[in-house]
């Protein structure tokens, strides 16, 4: 994906968004103008009853104000309803945008931090946008209804309101950097503690085998300490936004009443001040304290989950992921001195750049965790086809995630056309597809278009569809425009999706994750030839069958501390574990000789001869009376115990 430009500014995304959506926010000013018609008719009716009503001894014209006063109330409660529906219109797009970057992100970097972004901080944002855009509709059209009320009434009782007012804000709005600081560090250490027991979880094991329990309690105990620490300096901070409410709404009150004397003697009436009352009161002290707590907690915590979600996306420094089931902590490293230690395979253009490199690359999930791989060299030419085997759990889609950027090693360098693989210059050179394949709703054509920047014509999607094999499911959906539910498609259906995209995408390195192991044996090797024939291609398959091995130029065999790589004939003489692999895709066809005695394993796969019981078991080198292979006597017992 291309490397995305400068990061405008929080403000200006945000102004951005808003002039965008000028509609909404127009209709949002309307039925606010019409919910502040209630806040000014509440005391100018309440100062007209009393003075010209019930002051005066006319009852009836008090009582008439009064149910102007009340119609007013149902008039700002009909405008009221109608700004939330106005509401939505601007918090739903931004919900969706802010969705769309957080996977966009994590489909990139592979980001620890995603869950927490998108289940956590994007309900936020939402949440705390929408209250943001109430509370600061109201406050504004609240305040105005209430001063143009007070200088209807008598110009001298903004005298009494308005400086604490705006002393009392300014004072808030001060505080708002701070706010948002205090408010950073806690999301900041609230991420730290997702992604670190998220790592936790996943290693539980080699955390037990390692005896690491109390380093990592300790590490993790940290975090949660951190976390903590900045919620209590944000607590600490807020205390200001009680002083500013203080000022701005309570203080009025008091000078209200301070200054009822010189008020009355300055063209106050007894209404206007019962008015001027119930303005501050009822209006002026609610949307204050709403707005320094909603602006306060919400409006800075807003800020930054927006600048934080909405943040280019780096090359990053993500860690890697604990081991999941069945992941092994055996090693690879050096190969024993019969077999080549790189693997380096014939390029057609020797002068290219290598497509992958691995320089001396060590990687282990955990500090204490044995190495999954270790000093690794490995060199992948430009064009070349390599497919990577071992027994289950041995590291070998560890090694994919190494290439693909999403895991950091421990010790050395891996390298992606001449580029750092975790750098944002080496995506565009690689596309991994991974045993679980992603399928997204939406049209089958814009599935298999998602990784090429402009649209793909029909004509070059029937072409890659027919070149992986997917071209009679293609047919079966009824085209590109239809539209696909993940859920409907079956496991190879969604892997198929899956290689047409891959193939279809302009990177030139190609890493297939066991990404066929829900095909059949034909479908698989139609879709490894296709990426091998694509013009300047290069295919590493971390294979699920061993015919893929005998497909490639060269064969990397994952056999713990006894890494080897070759050609298929090489192997076959070094890798006692390659001939047993083989031998297993092989099974029930003709009887299999054991290996030479005398190799560096000192290991040799029993000779088959077809007969019924037999396991396969291997035996360690001796005399045929000394040692007895299970399984071939009619009890399935041993020989002397053994």
């Amino acid at each position: 994906m291309p490397e995305p430009g400068r990061t405008p500014s929080t403000a200006r995304q945000g102004l951005r968004f808003l002039a965008a959506r000028r509609a909404a926010l127009a209709r949002l000013a309307g039925w606010s103008v019409l919910e502040a018609g209630h806040t000014f008719t509440l005391g100018y009716a309440l100062a007209r009853a009393l003075d010209r009503g019930f002051l005066a001894g006319r009852e009836a014209t008090g009582l008439g104000w009064l149910g102007l006063a009340a119609l007013a109330v149902l008039a700002g409660a009909y405008g009221t309803g109608r700004t939330y529906r106005a509401t939505a219109d601007l918090v739903e797009p931004l919900r969706d945008g802010l969705v769309r970057r957080v996977v966009g992100r994590a489909l990139v970097d592979g980001d620890g931090a995603a869950v927490s972004r998108l289940t956590h901080q994007v309900e936020i944002a939402r949440d705390t946008f929408a209250g943001l855009v109430m509370v600061s509709r109201s406050f504004v059209f609240t305040a105005g209804g209430a001063l143009a009320g007070l200088c209807a009434l008598a110009p001298a009782l903004l005298l009494a309101v308005v400086p604490p007012l705006l002393l009392g804000l300014l004072l808030f709005l001060l505080t708002l950097r701070v706010l948002a600081r205090r408010q950073e560090a806690v999301l900041v250490a609230d991420e730290a503690l997702a992604r670190s027991l998220d790592e936790v979880a996943r290693g539980l094991r080699d955390i037990t085998a390692g005896g690491a329990e109390r380093r990592v309690a300790a590490a993790t105990g940290a975090l949660v300490d951190a976390e903590r620490d900045a919620a209590r300096a944000l607590a600490r901070w807020s205390v200001v936004r009680v002083a500013a409410l203080a000022l701005a709404g309570r203080l009025p009150i008091v000078l209200l009443l301070a200054l009822a004397p010189w008020l009355l003697d300055h063209g106050a009436t007894p209404g206007a001040f019962v008015g001027a009352l119930a303005y501050v009161t009822q209006s002026l002290l609610p949307a204050v304290q709403e707005l320094v707590h909603g602006l306060g907690a919400s409006g800075a915590r807003l800020a930054v989950v927006i600048r934080r979600l909405t943040a280019g996306t780096g090359s990053g420094t993500g860690r890697p992921d604990g081991p999941g089931p069945g992941r092994s902590t055996g090693k690879a490293g050096a190969a024993p001195d019969a077999a080549p230690r790189e693997c380096a395979p014939h390029s057609p253009h020797p002068s290219l750049t290598p497509a992958l490199e691995f320089r001396g690359v060590t990687f282990a999930y955990g500090p204490h965790a044995a190495p999954v791989v270790r000093s690794l060299d490995l060199s992948v030419a430009s064009g070349a086809r390599l497919a990577v085997v071992g027994p289950s759990g041995v590291g070998k889609s560890t090694l994919a995630g190494l290439a693909a950027g999403l895991l950091v090693p421990a010790g050395g360098e891996v390298v992606v056309g001449g580029l750092p693989a975790r750098g944002a210059a080496a995506r565009a050179g690689r596309v991994l597809i991974p045993q679980e394949a992603y399928v997204f709703s939406g049209t089958l054509g814009e599935n298999l278009g998602y990784l090429r920047a402009d649209p793909v014509p029909e004509d070059e999607l029937w072409a890659a569809a027919e070149a992986v094999g997917m071209g009679e499911l293609a047919e079966r959906l009824g085209g590109f425009g239809t539209v696909v539910a993940p859920a409907g498609l079956s496991a190879g259906e969604r892997q198929w999706i899956a290689l047409a995209r891959a193939y279809l995408s302009p990177a030139p390195l190609a890493l297939l994750d066991e990404a066929t192991c829900h095909l059949d044996p034909a479908a698989e090797a139609r879709a490894e030839d296709a990426f091998a024939r694509r013009p300047g291609g290069t295919l590493v398959v971390v294979a699920h069958r061993a015919a893929s091995a005998l497909r490639a130029d060269r064969v990397l065999v994952m056999d713990g501390p006894h890494t080897v790589c070759g050609e298929h004939a090489e192997l076959l003489r070094v890798s006692p574990l390659y001939r047993d692999l083989m031998a297993d895709a092989d099974a029930g066809g003709p009887s299999d000789p054991a290996g030479s005695l005398g190799d560096s394993y000192r290991v040799d796969p029993v000779a088959r001869a077809g007969l019924p019981g037999d396991r396969a078991h291997v035996v360690a080198h001796g005399a045929v009376r000394q040692v007895q292979a299970a399984g071939d006597l009619p009890d399935a017992g041993a020989l002397g115990g053994e």
